[in-house]
């Protein structure tokens, strides 16, 4: 499924037969988008200040939920299904019952626009991040911000939790990534890679292995054990907006501001990237590993441009298997539920 500012919801079926169902409901840009944890439900956020429930199918029912008062910038679905979180530029942060169609509750702290928020994989604690340089961590049962991380060098464009739900990462206007585990209040590591602003990170399942899509037209993949980046993938003309990996971490989807979606297949779970770096030694130079007490280094680590990776352009470097355009199938909602 993805969004646009085109203000369309899109449901690609990648199957033999490549079709595409273009869902029309809201009014001004979509945002962002997110299938529930059991593939029955989609929700969207929007310009139009609105989150929707959708049931993807050829008749396009949805369901609106009404309740910020400006532009909603991001929306996540708790682990069971059952809620949904919404960020929006009122500074506000609502978590919505799926089942209900109704609001539960609002968050407030954050001083300026809320960029981001997302559940814990427990569904526990949220984590959020604002144009007010903080990432909080919200307490879903006290209803309350429990700790928060200030950056004075930047605000962060986004957030996710690790799949164990120890570590947050979150992806800053400042061009970094950090990594904080959120038991000890720790920075634990700081990637410098990208030239430009890191828009969105994801996880894979594993949780090994960091994605993160920059305004700099690039993709890098960074391994989390061995602290370092491993491959800078080409493909989009301008900034990439959003990544995400597929639910077995076997493929991942990149969305630009070209209009274009790109989807990838994971090979660094089946190759020793290793082996692949000594035959890239042209394109490429690996520090020496860094000596690791634990999975995770006690203290912060920069990780600064000097950091090269395997440069990997789909327009030099792999065959072009791009399929011809599918046939896009026009859903108008048939009813809409306002709640």
């Amino acid at each position: 499924a993805t969004c646009s500012v085109d203000r369309f919801l899109m449901l690609w079926k990648l199957k033999n037969q490549c079709r595409a169902y273009r869902f029309a409901g809201h009014a001004e840009g979509v945002t962002s988008v997110e299938f529930s944890p059991d593939g029955q439900v989609l929700a969207s956020a929007s310009q139009d200040h609105t989150v929707r429930l959708w049931i993807p199918c050829v008749h396009g029912e949805s369901s609106v939920l009404k309740g910020h008062t400006a532009s909603v910038r991001s929306v996540s679905f708790s682990h069971d299904g059952y809620s949904v979180v919404s960020a929006s530029n009122d500074k506000s942060i609502k978590i919505w019952s799926v089942c209900y169609q109704r609001l539960l509750f609002t968050l407030f702290q954050h001083t300026r626009w809320v960029r981001c928020a997302r559940f814990s994989p427990d569904g526990r604690i949220i984590v959020s991040c604002g144009e007010d340089n903080s990432v909080n961590i919200w307490d879903t049962r006290s209803k309350t911000c429990v700790n928060s991380f200030s950056d004075y060098e930047g605000y962060a464009n986004f957030v996710a939790f690790n799949p164990s739900g120890t570590c947050i990462a979150s992806a800053g206007s400042n061009h970094t990534v950090k990594l904080w585990d959120i038991r000890t209040n720790k920075l634990l590591q700081h990637f410098r890679v990208h030239r430009a602003g890191v828009n969105c990170i994801s996880f894979h399942p594993s949780g090994n292995y960091l994605i993160t899509a920059s305004s700099d037209g690039t993709l890098k993949i960074l391994d989390l054990l061995g602290e370092r980046l491993i491959y800078t993938l080409h493909g989009h003309q301008g900034p990439v907006l959003c990544v995400a990996f597929s639910k077995g971490g076997g493929n991942f989807a990149s969305g630009g501001a070209d209009a274009q979606v790109l989807l990838w297949k994971t090979n660094f779970d089946t190759l020793d990237y290793k082996e692949v770096l000594k035959h890239n030694f042209r394109r490429t130079h690996i520090d020496d590993p860094p000596h690791l007490l634990d999975i995770y280094p006690r203290s912060p680590h920069l990780h600064g441009e000097k950091l090269e990776s395997v440069e990997v352009n789909p327009t030099f470097d792999v065959p072009d298997t791009r399929t011809p355009d599918p046939v896009v199938i026009e859903i108008r909602p048939s009813s809409t539920i306002s709640t």
